[in-house]
């Protein structure tokens, strides 16, 4: 069973990083882009919502595999490292992310602050990515590590 969580929980994860990354990446080219642009750039992201299914069950299957290494006297601290990374994405997105959305409506009207919730917007995604990428390292970790 822990294998199987463990092969879950790092896929899982590693899908999770693909949204956040791709978003990390592009970060630097749509801040050169004027109100116009950046608003149609934003059309990219339509239907991206649907990774939250896959980021849920990251949640749940760290989540799980930490409970379950913990039970069987195994050490759990990566996996519940992993577990607080992801979830402290879910924080940035509920604090930063989201209310950015919903004042632009999901990118379809700009306000007069845009540019603040550009910023806003974008760095939130790239914390999230980091975050993504070092709970993947450490679930990487626990599976090779030899203590």
């Amino acid at each position: 069973m822990i294998y199987t969580l463990r092969l879950t929980s790092v896929l899982l994860v590693a899908l999770a990083l693909i949204p956040a990354g791709a978003h990390l990446f592009a970060m630097i080219n749509k801040f050169h882009l004027d109100r116009a642009e950046y608003l149609i750039s934003q059309r990219a992201y339509d239907g991206w919502s649907l990774f939250s299914i896959v980021i849920i069950a990251a949640l749940v299957s760290t989540l799980a595999l930490s409970i379950w290494l913990n039970r069987s006297g195994e050490p759990h601290w990566l996996a519940a490292t992993a577990f607080l990374c992801i979830a402290a994405t879910q924080v940035i997105f509920w604090l930063f992310t989201f209310p950015a959305n919903k004042a632009t409506q999901n990118w379809t009207v700009l306000p007069e602050a845009w540019q603040t919730l550009r910023y806003q917007w974008e760095y939130s995604h790239a914390a999230s990515a980091i975050l993504n990428f070092v709970a993947l390292f450490v679930l990487l970790l626990s599976v090779v590590r030899t203590d």
